[in-house]
C-alpha cells in the first residue's frame, strides 16, 4: 500500500442479530439502574473498560460476549442504514 491510501477494514460475518440482542440486554440493564446508556456505552467502547457496563442482570458478561470491534462495525453500519 502506498502512502496516503486508504486502508480498508472489513469483517467476514453478519452479527446483526446478535448485536441486536446484546444491546437491548445491555440497555434494559443500564435504565433499569439509572445510568445513562450514552454515556456508559461510550466509556465502554473508548476504554475498553468493562466497569462502564452494569454486572445488573449479567449485562456486563453479555457485552463481552462479542469484541467491542465488532459489535461498533454492526451499530455504525446500521445508523449509516438510517441516513441513506
Amino acid at each position: 500500500m502506498e502512502k496516503g491510501e486508504t486502508t480498508r477494514f472489513e469483517f467476514g460475518a453478519d452479527h446483526s442479530l446478535e448485536v441486536r440482542e446484546i444491546m437491548s440486554q445491555v440497555l434494559q440493564a443500564l435504565r433499569q439502574k439509572g445510568y445513562n446508556p450514552v454515556n456508559q456505552l461510550v466509556g465502554y467502547f473508548m476504554s475498553g473498560d468493562p466497569t462502564y457496563i452494569t454486572n445488573h442482570n449479567g449485562a456486563r458478561a453479555v457485552i463481552r460476549r462479542m469484541e467491542r470491534d465488532e459489535m461498533l462495525e454492526v451499530i455504525l453500519s446500521e445508523y449509516i442504514k438510517t441516513l441513506e
